[in-house]
């Protein structure tokens, strides 16, 4: 069995708190991508796992084993590097096979798995050249090959894609998640990329301050985020947050004074300062009624175009997928499409009806 468990792991520099009381538990053959932004602590709890730091208190359980204390070669795992970490000197094939070479593996057996796993990633070609013979992708897929030979318990991956070019890195994704599906083995992932995220995990950790936010499914994250930051940090373009109150038990009245019949509310008392929180995709615009929206920027990327617009004070992200003339300083009227928008309280940014409740209303009356 290759589950791990994490159990109140906190670490500390001296006085400084960096992990605080982390608990996850990862299936066996599972993929888990730890993300979060820069400084969150993903990576020092990755490093945590692999043996690379230690622990100031709580448990790693590694396949039914407390591997808190072991060395990190005694972990049964396997590390893919950012920056690949290949030996220079080294052929790809002596590369791949140098840590069963260091274990004492013989020399067939070596060559017998370093021909299986270059199989699987398409080595066969370059088994003899030199990492300064190639390119940064395939650097990358001779680093997972490596960890493919020792055929390890888990995975674990340190930003494996940041070092790659945009249209390399989504090669890359596939080619994991391949790897991933054919192996079925246990992978922990560490992102600041929420698009790899998204597109990768069968369960996200979002970690902020080292703590964790909210686990779950991909879809289940993006659906339902327990709070503003788990909204606003999945998704791309990011969610759009819009301030206001509830009025007379029933009208949600935005921070400038537009106001919105609700079919259904949040449990709030009237004048409760709230934030609705809704997708850039789910504006759409208006031939008369609606919200008046000024257009600031506009960004075609070819299938969709991203426009910034100015709604009473307060900025927002549309996303239009078809072909609209606009202008700078243009304005336009918007509709808001809330059967999949979001409350949260304006003081503990919680999302209003829990992380599990459906959205807390079906439809909003800013007219189109």
């Amino acid at each position: 069995m290759s589950t791990l468990s994490i159990n109140n792991v906190k670490k500390s520099f001296g006085e400084v708190d960096i992990i605080h009381g982390v608990d996850v538990e990862i299936d066996d053959g599972e993929f888990v991508i730890l993300v979060g932004p820069s400084g969150c602590g993903k990576s020092t709890l990755l490093r945590m796992i692999a043996g690379l730091e230690t622990i100031s208190s709580g448990e790693i359980i590694i396949g039914g084993r407390v591997v808190n204390n072991l060395r990190p070669k005694d972990r049964d795992i396997a590390m893919v590097f950012q920056n690949y970490a290949l030996y220079p000197q080294m052929t790809v094939a002596q590369n791949m096979g140098f840590a069963l070479e260091l274990a004492g593996a013989k020399k067939e057996e070596i060559r017998k798995k370093v021909g299986e796993a270059a199989d699987i990633l398409g080595l066969e070609p370059l088994l003899d050249r030199k990492p300064s013979q190639l390119s940064g992708g395939q650097r990358q897929r001779v680093a997972m090959g490596r960890a493919i030979v020792r055929d390890p318990k888990v995975f674990l991956f340190d930003e494996p894609l940041s070092n790659l070019d945009a249209k390399l890195r989504v090669k890359m994704r596939a080619e994991i998640k391949s790897l991933h599906q054919r192996l079925k083995t246990t992978i922990v992932y560490v992102t600041h990329d929420q698009i790899e995220a998204m597109t990768m995990a069968d369960k996200i950790v979002v970690l902020q301050g080292g703590r964790v936010e909210q686990i779950g499914t991909p879809l289940e994250l993006y659906d339902r985020p327990k709070n503003i930051f788990v909204a606003g940090f999945l998704g791309s373009p990011a969610m759009n947050f819009l301030e206001g109150v509830i009025e007379d038990g029933g009208t949600f009245v935005l921070k400038g004074g537009a106001r919105a019949a609700l079919h259904s509310t949040p449990a709030v008392a009237d004048g409760a300062p709230l934030v609705l929180g809704i997708r850039p995709e789910d504006l759409a615009l208006c031939a008369e009624d609606g919200i008046d929206a000024v257009v600031k920027v506009i960004e075609p990327t070819g299938s969709e175009t991203h426009v910034a617009v100015e709604v009473e004070g307060q900025e927002l992200t549309w996303v239009v997928r078809d072909r609209v003339d606009l202008s700078f300083g243009q304005t336009v009227k918007l509709s808001l499409k809330t059967s999949n928008a979001h409350f949260f309280d304006k003081a503990t940014e919680r999302r209003l009806g829990g992380v599990d409740g459906l959205p807390q209303f079906e439809e909003m009356g800013f007219p189109c």
